[in-house]
């Protein structure tokens, strides 16, 4: 039987595969920490707070604009008044004065 030679057709082993010790499973997630949920909803709660200040700051930064307004214009009102007064006496004062 040694001198034969085997079918044509028979596969032969060409790679040595080993079978694994144990069966590959994926690792089991370890449930978060106290550490790890404080951290998470720290993060969440500055969300949203980041949120809801810059909408309480945009609203009282309008109210204020809006308050303001009034009072704004009548100082306008008052100093263009002043200044256009003051400019008119000043030409006045400049032609009652002789010329050379």
């Amino acid at each position: 039987m040694a001198g034969r030679a085997p079918p044509r057709f028979v596969p032969t082993l060409t790679e040595v595969v080993q079978k694994p010790s144990t069966p590959a499973t994926p690792p089991v997630p370890l449930p978060p920490s106290a550490d790890q949920i404080a951290q998470r909803v720290l993060q969440r709660v500055d969300l949203v707070l980041d949120r809801k200040l810059r909408e309480a700051i945009a609203t009282v930064v309008v109210e204020q604009t809006a308050a303001l307004a009034p009072r704004l214009r009548e100082r306008i009102d008052v100093a263009v008044r002043e200044a256009v007064a003051h400019a008119v006496a000043e030409e006045m004062k400049a032609r009652q004065r002789p010329g050379p």
